[in-house]
């Protein structure tokens, strides 16, 4: 059940099916990285002021730490907004927000109001990137249940 299968990486029009809303929030989800990757960046190049964030967190060398966070980041919101390995990328983005987390405590101290510069907007978004987790684990499961046990293992009737 760890296992990535081709079914993970089909794109299925039942992935955008706005009337379902474990949709719409795993959209949101996706698409909310994308504004959070941006401000990694200024002019072309890494933010000084964001570098300077990752290297006060203790995490060096810090524009190792700032492209592989903006990296990512951009892999877990594409492939949320697409539904595509939606259990795996879920729980990447909630491993990618909880570390956020840690260096808003290492940098801050404990802060919670997002407008003061704490983690309250971090921890609630993975969370969602938990629940969403969840539930596509649950759809997994649950489509692995339908499959006959001889096309599981790879076998095909004859």
């Amino acid at each position: 059940m760890l296992t990535l299968t081709r079914d993970d990486f089909r794109l299925r029009a039942s992935s955008f099916d706005l009337t379902q809303s474990q949709n719409i929030l795993r959209i949101a989800a996706g698409a909310f990285m994308f504004p959070h990757i941006a401000g990694k960046f200024a002019h072309g190049a890494f933010n000084p002021g964001t570098l300077g964030f990752f290297a006060k967190a203790g995490m060096t060398p810090p524009e190792f730490w700032l492209g592989l966070a903006a990296c990512s980041e951009f892999l877990v919101g594409v492939f949320l907004v697409l539904g595509l390995c939606t259990r795996f990328a879920a729980l990447g983005g909630a491993a990618v927000l909880l570390m956020a987390v840690y260096a808003l405590q290492v940098v801050k101290g404990f802060g919670w109001t997002w407008n003061t510069g704490g983690y309250e907007y971090p921890v609630f978004w993975s969370i969602v990137c938990i629940a969403i987790a969840i539930d596509a684990w649950k759809s997994y499961a649950a489509s692995a249940r339908r499959v006959p046990v001889g096309l599981r293992s790879g076998l095909r009737p004859a």
